[in-house]
């Protein structure tokens, strides 16, 4: 193996694995890891495209400042490439980007400004429009415009297709991808119609989003809907675009889209994000839906390291009602947490306060339930540990017991979901119990996800 000078360098040249162990029927279902890209996913390609193509025209001076609007992994090629080529970057992002690919972008020096997810293009706030307000007022500032960048498809056009062809040994009867910006779609459509136009192109598409309907039934729907698969999807048609060789669409679920990422996980070992659930999902259904053997790939656009506190966090997708649990009709429906699984995070009397400070850090709560055995003695908040310690830090080392209330108000399992407020109101979280028996905590946001749940 070479050594290289960059990591850019190491851009594009993905690998590609043949499935083994999911469900393809007849076909054979080959897996292109875009998401093994330096910067995690499949936008690196077009992060070094567009950036080196305006160099190329004597758009950009050096350190020059770029501005991007981004839903997806598009800012993490771009503040990769702007980190090696010495380039500020403001990304604007909307709000149901991921934690961890904003202290992702941040970690590589980028300037993220959230912005809101629920505004559609024309909106100030919508991020593609705010993105270009920014730009417009920072002297000198290059707006990347991803939706509107012709250099965006050719990264595909002149890199990806052809990559993908002798990768396959010019064999392949199917690829399936997503479409954002779509770059992608654009640019393999363009590299196959002359390559291999025998190859058939299916888009994957969130429920919610414009394109499948117009894809499959010739409607461009003025309305979309909201899905949380980041990345791909549309409430418009972009300026770039060219769907003429796409024939056939797939509308896909937010639960599918999930699920199916973590049986790839489960069943092949790759680690993909949640878009790659929407286009594995896709290409499962095509392939089940074949009468005779074709070879048919799809891409994984991204890592699903990015989205470890999502779709891959078993209590994100409980909160969001992606996961089930067995119904009781009474309180235990609304324990997220249950005790008896092992589920709560607790502590112990004889533990230091200390302990109890860092557990609820780790695990990003502000109260624990203090378990003597299997007893419930006493709860300790953020609030008894500040009383305490305030004034004197080294009572950090005292044990819980000194700061723990142990004076509590329990609930029956079978009290109305109405008694939970007053509890609320007095600051309190709802300890839940069956006779002796702790079952699990209740907090308001608890109660507002069972509420949400109840109107999907």
């Amino acid at each position: 193996m070479p050594i290289h000078a960059s990591v850019l360098d190491l851009i594009g040249q993905t690998p590609i694995v043949k499935a083994q162990r999911l469900d393809t029927g007849v076909c054979e279902l080959f897996l292109k890891l875009e998401s093994a890209n330096p910067g995690g996913s499949i936008k690196d390609r077009i992060g070094l495209s567009m950036i080196e193509a305006a160099e190329k025209r004597g758009d950009l001076k050096p350190g020059a400042t770029l501005v991007e609007g981004t839903a997806g992994n598009t800012g993490l090629g771009l503040a990769l490439v702007a980190q090696q080529k010495g380039y500020k970057l403001v990304l604007v992002v909307p709000d149901k980007m991921s934690r961890e690919k904003i202290f992702n972008l941040k970690a590589m020096g980028a300037e993220v400004r959230l912005t809101r997810s629920d505004v559609a293009k024309g909106h100030p706030e919508y991020y593609q429009d705010l993105a270009k307000t920014i730009a417009d007022q920072i002297p000198g500032a290059y707006f990347i415009n991803q939706f509107g960048n012709p250099d965006n498809p050719a990264a595909h056009e002149f890199g990806t297709g052809p990559e993908i062809l002798e990768q396959m040994g010019g064999e392949l009867d199917a690829i399936v991808f997503g479409c954002g910006s779509s770059g992608t779609m654009t640019g393999l459509s363009r590299a196959f119609s002359t390559l291999s136009p025998k190859t058939e192109l299916v888009l994957a598409d969130p429920v919610g989003s414009i394109l499948a309907e117009y894809i499959n039934d010739g409607v461009l729907n003025d309305k979309s809907g909201s899905w949380l698969v980041e990345g791909i999807g549309e409430d418009f048609l972009p300026s770039i675009s060219d769907f003429s060789r796409v024939k056939k669409a797939y509308a896909i679920t937010d639960a599918e889209s999930f699920h199916t990422a973590r049986e790839l996980l489960g069943k092949e070992g790759i680690l993909g994000g949640s878009s790659t659930g929407t286009l594995l999902a896709a290409a499962l259904k095509y392939c089940k839906e074949q009468t005779t053997p074709k070879r048919v790939l799809v891409l994984v656009c991204d890592t699903g390291n990015k989205y470890l506190s999502k779709m891959y966090n078993d209590y994100w997708m409980l909160d969001n009602g992606f996961l089930e649990r067995p119904q009781h009709g009474d309180l235990r429906d609304l324990i997220l947490r249950p005790y008896g699984q092992r589920d709560t995070v607790v502590i112990g009397p004889n533990d230091l306060l200390t302990t109890a400070y860092q557990r609820m850090k780790l695990y990003d709560v502000s109260q624990l339930p203090v378990v003597d055995g299997d007893t419930l003695v006493g709860i300790v908040d953020e609030s008894d540990v500040l009383l305490h310690v305030y004034g004197d830090e080294a009572r950090f080392r005292d044990t819980v017991s000194t700061a723990m209330v142990s004076k509590l108000d329990r609930l029956d399992v079978k009290s109305p979901i109405e008694a939970l407020l007053p509890v609320f109101d007095r600051g309190q979280v709802a300890i839940i119990m069956d006779g002796d028996t702790f079952l699990g905590l209740i907090t308001r946001i608890d109660l507002l996800n069972y509420l949400r749940r109840r109107v999907q």
